[in-house]
């Protein structure tokens, strides 16, 4: 097996990644919080994530990916202050919490769809390992780790050596109400809340009521509902258990939600959680300013693409050509210019003339394949595999070894180019209703998409729907 160097945050270097279980890989990535939809920001992390899970395929290793779903406990401040964001989008939208949670989801998984993007073989909600995580903080509680305050329990960093490993912050340095807010009781600056009460314990004041949450639980603390960080630390240890070897999310969870999560979980197992820790950079937009729903500048899917009649998997090809530690910057430009970049390739592809039925593995050009397989596995560097899909282009290979080649490649870009293929010989109007109708199918708009459907068969075609996408062929 070759071998595969990754940036680890844990070390600040590259790494060669050994796995705890020969050639097998658990890895757990920070999901959604579903309160809204998901802007390009956060997608750009689930793409480098989606990059990471088919390098280790390539590379021939059995992965058992975990990805949760934050239902309940995330609050709208980095330190366990301020409103439950699932709360605001109720509020907001006039639904229940649940609603909103499950619309949100449903939402997510059309949007990763879209951009091809492998779904976990673990989908875990935090609102299904409520027991889970009491548990956990049952026994940090009983290791002496917790106090107790009027809003929460709380765990207590300073009895945790090494709070700062991951985030080498300057833990003297940090003043509270600097950057975090204000929280009286709190014995440091950086201790977070393990369990939050849904009323404060002191009398209320005036006579005001405290409006009841929707989302709560009874616990040995008293009625309310976990904190944001014990929710990954609980279901990727009763997922995963032994099997923790990558963690990842974007950047802004080092400093806070991941330095956490290694606290909790290392002081209530006594091991070591999780070997290697990966984290993607953000995506700015105009003015070098970070794409982010607080700020109130995200761009989706939908109306930064898909109105626009723009193919997802553009963003999806700018994303591979800037290297997901680097910072991406977006703008209108830059996805056009990723859009005919995309089409280009896929231009180039159909100029071979090759079709799937003629190809074999035999096909694949070995020297290539090891010179994209060096450059992934160095540290994901994807701008550089699309350089080498370019040299395959340009080089005198023939086209069937051109075409198996830069197939065997999308195995990790996941461009689709495989899709792009069956549509070759099309006519031009074909391949426009066939556009549309997948359109109609990624927004459950069945009546449309058999409309569309038999259109297509009146004019002499065959239509079969797979999880790939459609496959269109002559009667």
């Amino acid at each position: 097996m070759n071998k595969l160097f990754l940036y680890n945050t844990l070390g600040r270097k590259k790494q060669e990644f050994k796995p705890i279980k020969k050639g097998q890989v658990g890895l757990y990535t920070c999901g959604p919080t579903v309160y809204n939809y998901a802007h390009l920001g956060n997608l750009r992390a689930y793409l480098f994530e989606d990059i990471l899970k088919r390098v280790l395929i390539y590379n021939g290793y059995k992965v058992r990916h975990v990805m949760n779903i934050t239902d309940v406990g995330h609050l709208t401040g980095d330190r366990d202050m301020g409103e439950d964001k699932l709360e605001i989008g109720a509020k907001r939208e006039h639904k229940t919490a649940w609603q909103i949670a499950e619309f949100y989801t449903q939402e997510f998984k059309k949007d990763i769809k879209k951009l091809n993007i492998l779904e976990p073989e673990v989908w875990c909600k935090a609102t299904d390992y409520i027991k889970e995580q009491i548990d956990l903080i049952k026994i940090l509680e009983t290791k002496g780790y917790t106090y107790k305050t009027t809003d929460g329990l709380y765990y207590d960093t300073a009895k945790f050596k090494d709070y700062a490993k991951l985030s080498r912050q300057n833990l003297a340095a940090l003043k509270e109400g600097a950057r975090v807010e204000k929280n009286e009781e709190k014995k440091n600056p950086t201790d977070f809340a393990l369990w939050k009460f849904s009323t404060p314990l002191t009398p209320l004041i005036r006579g005001v009521k405290i409006a009841k949450r929707q989302m709560e639980w009874d616990s040995p603390w008293g009625v309310g509902f976990p904190g944001w960080h014990i929710e990954c630390s609980a279901m990727s240890l009763a997922i995963l258990k032994s099997q923790l070897d990558i963690h990842c999310g974007g950047i802004d969870h080092i400093n806070v939600h991941h330095t956490n999560e290694i606290a909790q979980s290392q002081a209530a197992t006594g091991k070591k959680f999780f070997n290697f820790w990966l984290h993607g950079a953000f995506l700015n937009i105009a003015g070098g300013k970070k794409m982010a729903k607080s700020e109130e500048n995200f761009l989706t899917l939908e109306n930064a693409l898909i109105k626009k009649s723009i193919d997802p998997l553009a963003f999806r090809f700018a994303a591979l050509g800037t290297h997901y530690r680097k910072t991406m910057e977006y703008s209108e430009e830059t996805i056009l210019n990723a859009e005919k970049g995309l089409k280009h390739l896929y231009n180039q592809i159909r100029e071979l003339g090759i079709r799937n039925h003629e190809l074999g593995i035999r096909n694949v050009n070995e020297n290539f394949k090891n010179k994209f397989l060096s450059v992934v596995n160095d540290d994901l560097n994807t701008p550089q595999a699309l350089a080498v899909a370019q040299e395959v282009l340009k080089s005198k290979l023939s086209g069937k070894e051109k075409l198996a080649t830069i197939l065997d490649f999308d195995r990790v870009l996941g461009l689709n180019i495989k899709e792009e293929l069956q549509n070759i010989d099309l006519p031009e109007n074909i391949q426009a209703i066939i556009k549309t109708r997948e359109k109609a199918r990624q927004e459950n708009n069945f009546q449309e998409s058999d409309k569309l459907r038999q259109e297509i068969e009146k004019q002499g075609y065959r239509v079969e729907d797979t999880k790939s996408g459609q496959r269109v062929s002559k009667k």
